[in-house]
């Protein structure tokens, strides 16, 4: 098959999932046990998190290629421990690539500024609107100073899967509303 056709082929399976959002309960009941899953794996991670103004975070992001790839989740931002609002997070990709993959994400705005950059467009491109500094980290790891500096941090982590990738540039994130 040519990769054109791919390319129908993995949209028509993107569309039923990007087309009705998850409900407001299935999101916040995955947000809460991923960020008890990332407070366990990272206490440095915890303790930015508390400093955070606001922390957007994707439970389960869906990632997929053949040649012609792409990417979907959902998720919530919190502001002060309260979902302020849901979102979604797509990208699409041309290149070398085979596999399937889901992944966790976080992404703590850290000024007052940053946070409403975000808040304020109808649609936020890592990288282009801002740029996120990816923090790695693992059990009892403490994240290097020049981390803590940045204004955008973010977090991918849970990997599970044959394909693997650590960027959050080019991906799209997008208000919506849950169903």
């Amino acid at each position: 098959m040519k990769a054109p056709a791919w390319l129908l082929a993995f949209s028509l399976l993107l569309l039923p999932a990007a087309s009705q959002a998850s409900s407001q309960l299935e999101i916040d009941l995955f947000v809460q046990e991923t960020l008890a899953d990332f407070y366990k794996q990272s206490p440095a991670g915890r303790e930015l998190a508390s400093r955070a103004k606001g922390m957007l975070v994707f439970p389960k992001i869906y990632k997929a290629g053949f040649w012609v790839g792409g990417e979907y989740g959902e998720g919530a931002l919190r502001i002060g421990g309260n979902t302020v609002g849901y979102y979604n997070i797509a990208s699409a990709s041309l290149g070398l690539q085979l596999g399937v993959q889901k992944k966790s994400q976080i992404i703590l705005f850290m000024t007052d500024n940053a946070l409403q950059k975000f808040r304020n467009s109808q649609g936020w491109e890592a990288g282009v609107d801002g740029s996120v500094a990816i923090a790695s980290f693992g059990a009892g790891e403490e994240l290097d100073t020049k981390t803590f500096q940045q204004p955008i941090i973010g977090f991918v982590f849970s990997n599970k899967g044959l394909m693997y990738n650590l960027t959050i540039e080019g991906a799209k994130i997008t208000p919506i509303q849950p169903g």
